[in-house]
């Protein structure tokens, strides 16, 4: 059996510790040959001298020393570098098959194109690069000729739910894909009850353990307006068959409803390591350490339509992806600031949603024509909601 080298992209935070996670008890399956971090010397080298990866990548290019005399001081022999462009380098190049595309915000976008382009195995848990260049990063998929698996729970979930994970949805017989929500930590609550949110309430999730940004997107549902944008993209499915539940116990994953009026659902305990096995060994079954699922002890299953009034970014993100072009990636743009404000404490939670809306408006949609069209507009956009947050809120 071949070795699939995989290189992780992210490799610090909840996604890739969870993929780190499967790999290290699938040994003759997997191996760890790329790991690529942020800022975190201390952690990624502590990653290095357990998985012994060909080369390690510090994104900030002013920590590569310090990564390196930690390695050395480690005794861990692997090539050492930094900076965006060795992160884009190292996707497409000959140390990995397989990319586990965890780098959270559009800073993620350039090595998940190279990996499509280069024919990876492409694990995608970046929103982002399909939200802003969705078309664009499926027809990089097609060049190359590799795969795209996404890693997102519910994603994943219509994959395995779908025949062969993405056919013409038409041909399949596919009404809907329903895509499952928690509701964040903020379900029940009116707009009354959260104008004086923290940033630590809001990242206090009731059922996953994630980065502070994701953390904030899943506490306003702009987490589920994004992945309504996937959704679109990953199965070519139009706005009007995607819908969306609250399913506060976090079992079911999403769903898939079929013109025959069978409904197929993906149900499992709330553990990433699921999807992520999943998709590292599609597609066979392996096991993930997640422990099985004991419908009787949870008792109940409750579904609820989204309250689109108090979670506006919902109705956003469905707003961006009805009006085309690169809408999808000024939503992103001016979610990503937003977020940033409101985490430093400039901007108040219900304050995200009211300057995203206010940059979409100033900012009409345009045509997607190439990637570097799309990050200039992705600039446009951060401009626009730096000076909606100057203008507003400063």
């Amino acid at each position: 059996m071949t070795i699939r080298q995989v290189a992780v992209l992210g490799a610090t935070g909840s996604i890739g510790g969870s993929t780190l996670d499967v790999i290290a008890r699938h040994p003759d399956r997997f191996r760890a040959s790329v790991l690529v971090a942020n800022r975190s010397t201390e952690a990624l080298a502590a990653l290095c001298e357990r998985f012994r990866p060909d080369l390690a990548i510090i994104a900030d290019p002013a920590m590569e020393g310090d990564l390196a005399r930690r390695l050395g001081a480690a005794g861990v022999r692997c090539e050492v570098a930094s900076g965006p462009d060795a992160v884009t380098a190292a996707a497409a190049g000959t140390l990995c098959d397989t990319v586990v595309a965890a780098i959270v915000g559009a800073v993620g976008l350039d090595s998940t194109f190279a990996a499509a382009r280069a024919g990876k195995r492409l694990l995608l848990a970046n929103k982002e690069s399909i939200v802003m260049g969705g078309a664009l990063l499926l027809e990089a998929l097609r060049q190359g000729g590799g795969d795209l698996i996404p890693v997102d729970s519910e994603h994943n979930a219509i994959f395995q739910c779908l025949p062969g994970g993405r056919p013409e949805l038409a041909r399949a017989g596919v009404r809907r894909l329903v895509l499952t929500a928690s509701g964040g930590p903020f379900r029940g609550r009116t707009r009354a009850d959260l104008g004086a949110i923290t940033p630590d309430e809001a990242c206090a999730h009731p059922k996953w353990s994630m980065g502070r940004k994701i953390s904030v997107d899943s506490a306003t549902l702009m987490n589920k307006g994004l992945e309504v944008i996937e959704a679109h993209h990953l199965f070519a499915a139009p706005v009007d068959c995607i819908e969306v539940v609250v399913h506060p116990q976090s079992l079911v994953h999403s769903m898939v409803d079929y013109v025959d009026g069978s409904m197929l659902a993906q149900l499992g305990n709330p553990d990433m390591r699921t999807a992520i096995s999943c998709a590292l060994a599609w597609p066979e079954r392996i096991d993930a350490g997640v422990a099985p699922l004991d419908l009787a002890a949870h008792a109940r299953l409750d579904f609820e339509k989204p309250d689109l009034d108090t979670f506006r970014c919902l109705a956003l993100a469905f707003q961006a992806l009805r009006a085309g072009g690169d809408a999808t990636t000024i939503l992103n743009a001016a979610n990503e600031i937003a977020v940033d404000a409101f985490l430093a404490g400039t901007l108040p939670f219900l304050g995200i949603a009211e300057l995203v809306e206010r940059v979409l408006e100033e900012l009409p949609a345009e045509p997607v024509v190439d990637v570097q069209t799309l990050v200039e507009r992705d600039a446009s956009a951060r401009r626009s909601a730096r000076n909606v947050l100057h203008r507003a809120y400063c």
